[in-house]
């Protein structure tokens, strides 16, 4: 799916929801090299504030790049920045509702800056900020 940069508007969002699997945990961290216990080792969790182990913070931002790559804008969409607060863990079996929406459009070089959040349930758990270039039919 696309929507190029001249039908964009700001307030234009869209929304997925991903439930975090024990594989993409481990996958995750087989990947980006991640292998710190709070997301490998229950025991290791267990000592810890969490008490239980938590999906990789990168791995819950990383959900936000399926949104902007494939729903809004869309395929062609090339990633310039993302900045990211973490608010709360991400629990293995836990679903994350993922949403961007347009803030600001720069015609001048077909920007698009989008607010991004997660949430688990009605809970905030990331939010932050993406600039990408919006694919254009010109």
């Amino acid at each position: 799916m696309t929507i190029y940069f001249e039908d964009l508007a700001v307030g234009a969002s869209a929304e997925t929801g991903k439930t975090i699997t024990e594989a993409d945990v481990l996958l995750f961290s087989a990947v980006s090299g991640d292998n710190n216990p709070v997301h490998l080792d229950q025991t290791y969790a267990s000592t810890t504030p969490f008490e239980t182990r938590i999906a990789h913070g990168m791995l819950t931002a990383s959900l936000i790049s399926g949104v902007i790559g494939t729903r809004l804008p869309g395929y062609g969409t090339v990633y310039l920045s993302q900045s990211t607060r973490f608010k709360a863990p991400v629990r293995i079996g836990e679903t994350v509702t993922t949403r961007v929406t347009v803030e600001e459009l720069i015609p001048e070089k077909k920007r698009v800056r989008l607010s991004t959040q997660c949430r688990v349930g009605d809970k905030v758990v990331l939010e932050g900020e993406s600039l990408v270039i919006a694919p254009s039919r010109n």
